[in-house]
């Protein structure tokens, strides 16, 4: 469709993470007032590896809102 081989990758790769994004098992706590995500989850280091984002944040702001 026209579309470089380069940015190909690039959306490649953005989709991918979000597949992995998806596939995250986050737990509810405290009658569902809180979540948490397990630090050695495979999904949320790929996601993070893809996107070149720090594991700890990403972590930490999936979880919460401000």
């Amino acid at each position: 469709i026209g579309v470089k081989e380069t940015h190909q990758m690039t959306i490649f790769r953005i989709i991918a993470a979000i597949l992995h994004l998806g596939n995250l098992e986050i737990q509810g706590e405290r009658d569902g007032e809180a979540c948490s995500v397990s630090s050695d989850d495979e999904h949320l280091s790929s996601f993070c590896s893809l996107l070149g984002v720090e594991h700890s944040q990403m972590q930490h702001w999936l979880c919460h809102r401000k």
